[in-house]
This record gives C-alpha cells, sequence and structure tokens, in this order.
C-alpha cells in the first residue's frame, strides 16, 4: 500500500499510517485543488457551490446549543477519547492475536466519528444562529462534510489493515518485547487520527470563537 502524502511535511497521521504499512510515502500526483474536483462528484458539488454562492439561509426559529457548555463538552469528550487511546486494549493472552487489538480500534473510530459529528452539528448550529457570515460557514461546513465523507472513509479505513500488518511482523520477527513498541505505535496512530478528524470542529470553535 502507498500513501499519497509528500514527505516530510506531511500530515502526522497520512506518515504514520505510512510507517506502520511499512511503506515510503509517494507526493501527490495532482495539486490539490485539482484533488479536490477528482473526489467530489458533480452532485455534490453543486450543492456546495450553493452554499458558497447562494445567500445564507435564515436560522429556524429553535433554541441553538448553549456555546459555553458546547465549550466544555467539547473539552470533555476530546480528552475521554485521548485517556480512551492512550490506555489501549487491555492485556490478552497470546493466543488472541490481533483481535483485541481490532476491538479497540473499531471501538475508537466509531466513538470518534460519532463525537465528532455530534459536536459539528452542534456547532453548525451556533454559527447558523450568529452573523451571516457565521451561517455562511455553517452551510458550507455541512456541504464540505457531505462531499468528503466518502474520502475520509476511504483514508482511514486502511488503519487496521495496516497496523494488523505490522502487528503480525513484528510477531514474526522474533523480536524481544516488541509488543510495547507495538503499542506505542497504535496509540499516536490513533491519536493522530483523533486529530484529523477534530480538524473541522476546531475549525467550527475558532470561527465562534473570532470576534
Amino acid at each position: 500500500m502507498q500513501v499519497p502524502v509528500s514527505a516530510p511535511g506531511a500530515p502526522t497521521f497520512i506518515r504514520l499510517l505510512a510507517q506502520a504499512a511499512g511503506t515510503s510515502a509517494r507526493a501527490p500526483a495532482l495539486p490539490l485543488a485539482r484533488q479536490l474536483g477528482e473526489w467530489i462528484d458533480w452532485t455534490r458539488a453543486v450543492s456546495l457551490s450553493r452554499a458558497l454562492d447562494g445567500p445564507a439561509q435564515p436560522a429556524e426559529d429553535s433554541a441553538s446549543p448553549d456555546a459555553a457548555a458546547l465549550l466544555e463538552e467539547y473539552a470533555r469528550i476530546r480528552a475521554d477519547l485521548e485517556d480512551a487511546i492512550r490506555k489501549g486494549p487491555a492485556p490478552a493472552a497470546d493466543s488472541a492475536g490481533f483481535t483485541p487489538f481490532q476491538q479497540h480500534i473499531q471501538a475508537m473510530q466509531r466513538a470518534m466519528l460519532t463525537a465528532t459529528g455530534y459536536l459539528r452539528g452542534d456547532l453548525r448550529e451556533l454559527l447558523a444562529a450568529g452573523t451571516p457570515a457565521l451561517a455562511r460557514l455553517a452551510e458550507v461546513d455541512a456541504a464540505m462534510e457531505a462531499a468528503l465523507s466518502p474520502r475520509e472513509h476511504a483514508l482511514l479505513q486502511p488503519v487496521s489493515a495496516a497496523l494488523q500488518a505490522r502487528f503480525e511482523h513484528l510477531q514474526q520477527s522474533g523480536t524481544a518485547d516488541w509488543m510495547p513498541a507495538f503499542r506505542h505505535q497504535l496509540r499516536d496512530l490513533l491519536l493522530a487520527e483523533l486529530d484529523l478528524r477534530f480538524q473541522p470542529v476546531e475549525g467550527l470553535l475558532a470561527a465562534l470563537r473570532s470576534p
């Protein structure tokens, strides 16, 4: 497996995924703007164009989430996810193989997806109730999420397979005490994935805090 990224300035997640897969990173074949054109189908492109060019939609007459409470919840959710990733799966018998780690990866990815989706939705509600510029940002973010979710899924899907291959390689290498090194690699890759998944949330938070 090759990871399309230019080293050494690549995002941490992509570089760690390439290391786990045991491959060298390669530079993207296309510039970012053209890559986005390849990733977004025409129906989602139309929705994104409307969000960018059309008038901001008025906020619905409903109670928006409380900003201070949402900021506290964001901090708590993120901290809980980081703690669970750092803790890792409980020790298991050697006969269990990669299974406990696979279950841990899947559980963490589901938790990250659920948390970021929830926070992103509530942040958009807050922004939509603000200035026209913030309301426009909420619309654009919703369109971008819909447009890029399939690509995000494709990018994150190899994590478990790459780590399983790494686990099996280290297991078969005969290297003494390799498990701590593998757990460290697993932790770092999941923390990098957490950072990647939370980038849109933190972008919306930055806009909310802006004067």
